[in-house]
């Protein structure tokens, strides 16, 4: 753990907001001071307050546009730049504006002694008995009623937990997290419930309210650097969320910790200062020289910042450009360019806040998750977390453009695409969110329906959802793009009406001139509607026959026995015999000798097909034995006796082999003879020239069904 808790860890954070509040009051005394020598007038707060709104953008615009017009033959009075007319492009207006700007820091700086003595004054007149030192001596009593309670609570808990013996986040949520809480409540109820004037509490309440954020944010950076998984194999020492050693991890929290304290002064002090009515020329002067604490801060850190195995050369290059990039950032936060500077931070902070929040969600994540509720659990934390944080800083990214960009760009139509491209992305992470939740229950109702199982219902079903699934989450990751893209091009100001009409009109011009495909397509509907195939079962349609493998929104793939497969389209299967289906009759034909006893044969067969469903591999395959059903016809060598069985599809070739050899085993044993072409000769020349014509015929017969059946078709 990096050392939050150590005296030296604890003070520097204290020691450097109270050498930023001592400037602002030393700022405040020497005024005083100076004001005591001249003595002058302080000016009533209602004076303060017209000043103010008279240097509002805003207020000056409208004035500008009141302003009465020059009558007809007369001269117009001379201006100055500042009193001309609004530029007319855009980027004129800016100029003008940031010119404006630039020009109320210039001339702020005269006006900082007495305005500071101004209000200074005007709050210790409303404080004639509590001293010269309202502000500092009001918020060191409210920090001492807070760590007052903090540290009483602190004792508490070491009290309680070395009894309980409680290890684990629970241990540091409750030692870390808890005490600062008990903290901000102690010392916001302190400020509400004492009883000073409004403008000491508006004075001091952003400014214990910094101090709370400012705490808050180092007690996350150290959950940040110090926590999470560790790995014992990595040969460097990296560890936590952010794959850091020790000493990468303590540098960035003392750096974290100083810039930190630093922002959180400045955004203090400018509040404070609003609510003393100082003018907005002379809080921009503050905070831009405020802001040069931060940016030396950031200087230090990127310089001395630890770096992998680099050239020197690269990290020059590196450095500079970082630092280029940070001046550049100070510069805009002079500016008042305040939704540029934020997005330049976003660039900064955002992907390394990205990168904590998916190493984080992944320890909270069940990677053996089987069922809907934590399978969208886990979907909901890894993605969730990413749209709230992406949410929430453009949602503040649109709340400063509102109230800082609004007094540069005053064109609707720059307004209407910042304000879409912000809901924009909004809208396709929530597209990916959801998308990420059906893509996920759909893939674990296909894991499930790949389990083997017993009972045919269930496996009908399961061949059915294998079939339905993959087509399924085709179409629904086709409408969520459709959808997600209509909503962004209309929050860009795209009138998508027309785009939804043009696309029909599009897509029935598409639809005559491909009219094979939208058959294919629409067969294949009727197919899936109709049950009429699943994966996994034998079809055969025309010259095509095979196992089914997959789909697509157009054609089949079906695996033949022997290996290849085929692509057919739906439109071309027409009529499909499935063999896959429920049960199957299969039939094969024996023949034996005239001299067989036909009795004898079925008790014979009888016997097979019970020692058949007693197998048991083939026996639960069974659901009618094999039976002989009589005889079929009389041939020229011998009888043929018809035999039939009903099995599952698919085993019918294997139970029949089995059972034909089991057969002629037992005709063997039981003296059952197979009829096969036999000539009687007999010793005088009559019979045997006739057993020589009988043989001739044969012959001739044999030699004539050979010569057809090497015969072309017609």
């Amino acid at each position: 753990m990096i050392g939050v808790s150590s005296s030296r860890g604890f003070w520097a954070p204290v020691a450097r907001i109270l050498a930023f509040l001592m400037v602002f009051l030393g700022l405040m005394s020497a005024s005083q001071a100076q004001s005591q020598g001249t003595a002058p007038t302080a000016e009533p707060a209602k004076v303060q307050q017209l000043i103010e709104l008279l240097d509002d953008p805003e207020v000056r615009q409208w004035l500008a546009t009141k302003q009465p017009a020059t009558p007809a033959g007369t001269t117009p009075a001379a201006t100055t730049p500042a009193d001309a007319a609004p530029a007319s492009g855009l980027a004129a207006r800016w100029t003008a504006e940031l010119r404006r700007h630039m020009t109320g820091i210039t001339n702020a700086f005269p006006r900082v002694g007495p305005e500071i003595d101004a209000a200074r004054t005007s709050l210790s007149g409303a404080m004639e008995n509590h001293g010269t030192a309202p502000i500092l001596k009001g918020f060191f009593f409210i920090l001492l009623i807070g760590y007052g309670a903090e540290y009483l609570l602190r004792y508490l808990l070491r009290q309680t937990l070395s009894s309980a013996q409680l290890t684990g986040p629970a241990r540091s949520m409750l030692v870390k997290v808890l005490p600062l809480l008990v903290f901000a409540i102690a010392t916001t109820t302190v400020l509400a419930v004492a009883g000073w004037p409004s403008r000491l509490e508006e004075t001091i309440a952003p400014l214990l309210v910094a101090w709370i954020g400012a705490r808050l944010l180092i007690t996350i950076a150290s959950a940040v650097l110090s926590g999470g998984p560790v790995d014992a194999t990595d040969p460097a020492g990296r560890t936590g969320y952010l794959s850091l050693t020790t000493e990468d991890a303590r540098f960035w929290y003392r750096s974290s910790v100083g810039i930190i304290c630093a922002a959180a002064a400045i955004w203090g002090i400018g509040d404070a200062m609003r609510a003393l009515s100082i003018s907005a020329d002379v809080r921009n002067l503050i905070a831009a020289v405020l802001g040069l604490v931060v940016l030396a801060l950031a200087i230090v850190t990127v310089l001395r910042r630890p770096v992998g195995v680099t050239t020197r050369s690269r990290r020059v290059v590196g450095n500079i450009l970082m630092v280029a990039f940070l001046v550049l950032l100070w510069l805009l936060w002079v500016a008042d360019m305040r939704v540029l500077f934020w997005i330049g931070l976003y660039i900064i902070g955002l992907p390394l806040l990205l990168r904590f929040t998916s190493a984080f969600a992944k320890t909270m994540l069940d990677t053996s998750a089987d069922d809907d509720m934590r399978v969208m659990r886990n979907v909901l934390i890894e993605r969730g977390a990413r749209l709230v944080i992406i949410a929430l800083a453009a949602g503040w990214l649109a709340l400063v453009f509102r109230v800082n960009a609004s007094m540069m760009i005053q064109d609707d139509a720059v307004n209407r695409i910042f304000r879409g491209v912000l809901a924009g992305v909004v809208i396709l992470l929530t597209a990916d969110l959801v998308w990420q939740l059906t893509k996920s229950l759909i893939s674990l109702r296909v894991k499930h329906a790949a389990v083997e199982t017993t009972d045919p219902a269930e496996r009908a079903r399961n061949t059915r959802l294998l079939t339905l699934m993959p087509i399924l989450r085709n179409f629904l990751a086709a409408f969520i793009l459709v959808v997600a893209v209509l909503m962004v091009l209309s929050g860009l100001g795209v009138q998508i009406g027309p785009l939804i009409a043009g696309a029909g009109v599009f897509g029935v011009a598409i639809g005559f001139g491909s009219q094979t495909l939208v058959k294919d397509v629409i067969s294949g509907i009727f197919y899936m509607t109709d049950d009429a195939f699943r994966i996994g079962e034998y079809i055969q349609s025309g010259s095509y026959k095979g196992t089914v493998e997959s789909f697509s929104i157009r054609s089949v793939k079906l695996r033949h026995h022997r290996g290849p497969v085929f692509t057919v389209p739906f439109g071309s299967l027409g009529a499909v015999q499935n063999m896959s289906r429920d049960w199957v009759i299969d039939k094969f034909m024996i023949n034996v000798s005239y001299d067989a006893d036909i009795a004898k044969v079925k008790k014979v067969v009888k016997g097979i097909g019970a020692a058949l469903l007693e197998d048991p591999e083939l026996g639960p395959m069974i659901s009618e034995t094999v039976k002989m059903k009589g005889v079929e016809t009389f041939g020229d060598y011998g009888i043929t006796l018809s035999f039939a069985m009903t099995t599952k599809p698919g085993h019918q070739t294997q139970i029949r082999r089995r059972a034909q050899a089991m057969i002629k085993e037992a005709f063997d044993k039981n003296g059952i003879s197979f009829a096969s072409p036999t000539v009687q000769v007999a010793g005088d020349e009559q019979h045997t020239a006739a057993a020589a014509a009988t043989r001739d015929a044969i012959a001739k017969k044999n030699a004539a069904a050979a010569l057809g059946e090497g015969a072309p078709p017609e």
